[in-house]
């Protein structure tokens, strides 16, 4: 649910005048967001974010040049992928960037308490400050689908590379994929809604009616910021024509899609005091196996089905 900072900054005014400036919508959004987006979406810093990470990272890029030396992470929100990716052993030094400064805050804040500090600007991906030849790699996750143009935020992260550095963006949305988890996600979250409000189930199963409110409101703006879907192979041939070589794309979850987007709208949905640490086992267990299924699924489904796409790339040596 969006936290207290969230709710004195966004108004029904400034939701309406967001519908007609994204950038505007992506700051509000995300620092409605930022003090409550690491239980919203169970992000933690422990093993198993510290895996998922690193395998995401790796699916892709590969293990070769572990780890990384100065790391820009662009659109990082609270640190998810740089922090868990820097505890995997994939990244050293990390500077952090966000159009939100409640999320650049949040990250520090994060990375402060795993014991180390990062660098933190509020930077729109679009044109990013700093120089030219900064970094080794530039990292993000689910991050470009809020930029308004994709091709020209590759050309800031090549142009802040070092000759031969990486950029590795992981877990975007499939034009597809996306389609199909929407579409469950939309009917439990009116399944659920209706079923927890009847009369025999609301005082125990029911979340209050002003909480689900609030999270409609959200729904709203997250609509807006929201910008793209992609085809893995257009994808690539942005990277392509915004001078990145060596392009490669790897696609992901497919029936975890399908189950983990309703069990997530799910718990959103119902009183989250009725949820407790077996429900979670059970959620997280399942979605790994179904992971394990879908890597064999890969080789008969086509790329564009999946929910998830990932991209990489290197700055050409000589450039």
């Amino acid at each position: 649910m969006p936290g207290s900072r969230g709710a004195e900054l966004v108004s029904d005014d400034d939701i309406e005048r967001a519908w007609h400036d994204t950038k505007l919508a992506q700051v509000l959004y995300h620092d409605w967001e930022a003090d409550t987006y690491d239980d919203k979406w169970s992000i933690s810093f422990d093993e198993r974010c510290v895996t998922y990470a690193r395998d995401r990272f790796t699916a892709v890029a590969g293990e070769p040049g572990l780890p990384y030396g100065r790391a820009l992470e662009v659109g990082a929100g609270t640190g998810f992928f740089s922090l868990n990716l820097r505890l995997g052993g994939v990244l050293d030094e990390i500077c952090v960037t966000d159009l939100s400064p409640g999320m650049v805050e949040a990250a520090q804040r994060n990375a402060r308490q795993l014991g180390f500090e990062v660098e933190g600007r509020v930077a729109d991906a679009e044109e990013l400050p700093y120089d030219d030849a900064t970094f080794d790699i530039v990292v993000g996750h689910a991050v470009i689908h809020h930029i308004p143009d994709v091709e020209l935020a590759f050309r800031e992260m090549l142009r802040v590379l070092r000759p031969g550095g990486r950029v590795v963006i992981c877990g975007e949305p499939t034009r597809y994929g996306d389609r199909i988890a929407r579409a469950l996600s939309r009917a439990t979250w009116w399944a659920a809604t209706r079923v927890t409000h009847l009369p025999p189930l609301e005082k125990r199963w029911a979340r209050p009616r002003e909480e689900l409110d609030e999270s409609s409101r959200a729904a709203a703006l997250e609509a807006v910021v929201d910008l793209h879907t992609f085809d893995p192979g257009e994808l690539a041939a942005t990277a392509r024509r915004a001078g990145l070589s060596e392009v490669e794309t790897v696609t992901e979850e497919l029936t975890a899609a399908w189950f983990g987007w309703p069990v997530r709208t799910l718990e959103h949905a119902l009183n989250p005091d009725r949820l407790g640490w077996r429900w979670a086992s059970f959620a997280y267990q399942s979605w790994l196996r179904l992971c394990a299924v879908d890597r064999v699924l890969d080789h008969v489904v086509p790329d564009e089905l999946f929910y998830n796409v990932s991209i990489t790339g290197l700055r050409p040596a000589a450039s």
